[in-house]
């Protein structure tokens, strides 16, 4: 059974960190590449970071590009979302998810699998 399990979330002021972890199992970890998307009220859900298997290949949304940092260690089977510089038109729920191609993952659809979320809040 796939399970992918977010962790890191929280409420924190603006121009503050966090860091969103995500622990894969059930899978072959190594093997995917791993994303993170968020949903904030009224809106849809939205791509925001993605690396490939290796972590050779690694996408940003412009909305994040510069404050967020992706990550993973594949010993771990755990992959990171470093945030920095927060503001809270970032605050939503923070979805980790995996998919055996890349593509999927950066372009924001076709994911194999999503974990349950984790709510970031940013305050003014």
């Amino acid at each position: 059974q796939v399970q992918l399990v977010e962790s890191g979330g929280g409420l924190v002021q603006a121009g503050g960190s966090l860091r969103l972890s995500c622990a894969g199992s059930g899978y072959t970890f190594r093997t995917y590449a791993m994303g993170w998307f968020r949903q904030a009220p009224g809106n849809e859900r939205e791509s925001i970071a993605a690396i490939s298997w290796s972590g050779g290949r690694i996408y940003y949304a412009d909305s994040v590009k510069g404050r967020f940092t992706i990550s993973r260690d594949n010993v771990k089977n755990t992959v990171y979302l470093q945030m920095n510089s927060l503001k809270p038109e970032d605050t939503a729920v923070y979805y980790c998810a995996a998919d055996g191609d890349y593509s999927d993952l950066a372009k924001g659809y076709g994911v194999d699998y999503w974990g349950k979320g984790t709510l970031v809040t940013v305050s003014s």
